[in-house]
């Protein structure tokens, strides 16, 4: 009942936060996977010339959006009511206090049926995003089909909705209602789109980029690994010159861009080892697209290290089965699974394929085990989920520099007591 009282009264002040100021412009991202670096990514460009608000975090549920939104930190306890209280104080003077921003970045999620078009009844977003349809959330869900009309709903209420054009499947065109949709992307498919000449993992990518707006393509060179990287650039590319950004702008902005920490970082190994950090979360797209990216490495020996995908309901088994069957003996070394539907599915799948596997329960075991059979110049993909696996902390056992710890994903206080608790248990 409390959550339910605060959630409305959040979700009024957002109205009237932008009823008192229609000038500041509202950009949503949305979708299964992607949304955090298609966020970060559309603030970083925009930020080339407009004051910009966007939680570095994954703030997108129905009581952090909004909060998020309106530039307010969320209570230490969410339920003491005092805290609360002082919430509602500081929504009241931002609605008052004249306006510091021209733009608002906001990542809506959901792993309900109905989450994206409720966030509809309070927020009438200039632009939204929507970065991929892929399995999340299945025992929810149940069908890929859900996910689509979910995630697509967000173009109901927006005046614009950006689509990837390659990581959502053409035939989910039949749940968009709206007439104002435009594509993104990595093929002359996408009417915006950014074709690639050129790629190492050293210098990342480059290609010339197509901008309706810019009438003629421009080069420019995307510095992150993981073509599916690429995509959020293109669509902050063309959010930047929807709102006037020039070609320098918009480059300028682009130099800028960083991998986010667990999302395809390339860090220093021991003996000289490169490892793909891509511990944040996992998906069937995402691992995926990780695992075509650690073929592409230059590198003697390569080996993947990957987690349990969690949340994928009635559909885990056959998800883990196909990424093992992407398990190619002829690239990897070893095949490291960590986590009961990672070891029960994901690694008969890749033995069967002839791949040399080993399976562990937790991360530090996986992790021990990578640093004894490292060698020199070995490329190593941890590619893992947040809830019970933890990947980073397998990725902590074989940095080169201690110091780069601070460059892995969920290293706050917070999060170091929720992984003692939980590694206890080995």
């Amino acid at each position: 009942m409390l959550k339910a009282f605060i959630q409305k009264k959040l979700e009024t002040y957002v109205k009237l936060y932008f009823a008192k100021h229609p000038e500041v412009k509202l950009i949503v991202v949305t979708g299964s996977v992607g949304k955090t670096s298609a966020k970060l990514a559309i603030a970083t460009i925009l930020s080339e010339k407009f004051r910009v608000r966007a939680h570095s975090g994954n703030h997108n549920s129905f009581l952090s959006a909004p909060l998020a939104i309106l530039g307010i930190e969320y209570p230490k306890n969410i339920r003491n009511i005092f805290e609360w209280l002082a919430v509602f104080r500081s929504a009241k003077e931002r609605i008052k206090a004249p306006s510091d921003i021209d733009f608002i970045v906001q990542e809506l999620g959901s792993d309900r049926v109905g989450q994206v078009p409720h966030f509809g009844t309070y927020l009438k977003p200039d632009i939204a995003v929507v970065t991929a349809v892929s399995a999340e959330h299945m025992e929810y869900f149940q069908t890929i089909d859900a996910v689509a009309k979910e995630e697509l709903s967000v173009s109901d209420y927006s005046e614009l909705t950006f689509i990837n054009r390659e990581d959502i499947d053409g035939k989910y065109a039949e749940y968009i209602t709206s007439p104002d949709i435009q594509t993104y992307g990595t093929t002359v498919s996408a009417e915006y789109n950014f074709l690639i000449y050129d790629y190492s993992a050293k210098d990342g990518y480059s290609g010339t980029m197509s901008i309706l707006e810019l009438k003629k393509p421009f080069k420019v060179n995307i510095k992150l690994i993981g073509e599916h990287s690429l995509r959020p650039v293109v669509a902050a590319s063309a959010i930047g010159a929807k709102f006037g950004m020039t070609q320098g702008e918009i480059i300028s902005g682009i130099e800028n861009i960083k991998a986010v920490p667990g999302r395809m970082n390339l860090l220093n190994g021991v003996d000289k080892t490169v490892i793909i950090d891509d511990t944040y979360n996992s998906s069937p797209l995402a691992a995926q697209s990780a695992i075509r990216e650690l073929y592409k490495l230059d590198a003697p020996m390569k080996v993947a290290v990957l987690g349990s995908m969690n949340e994928l309901g009635v559909t885990s088994r056959a998800e883990h089965e196909e990424l093992g069957k992407m398990c190619d003996p002829n690239q990897l070394l070893w095949v490291v699974t960590v986590g009961k539907e990672a070891n029960d599915y994901l690694a008969p799948a890749a033995k069967s394929r002839g791949c040399q596997v080993k399976s562990f329960s937790s991360a530090i075991e996986a992790g021990g085990f990578v640093n004894s059979v490292v060698e020199p110049g070995m490329a190593i993909l941890f590619k893992g989920s947040q809830g019970d696996i933890y990947l980073e902390e397998a990725v902590k056992i074989i940095l080169s520099d201690p110091r780069d710890e601070s460059r892995l994903v969920r290293q706050s206080e917070k999060w170091k007591q929720i992984k003692n608790k939980f590694f206890s248990k080995f």
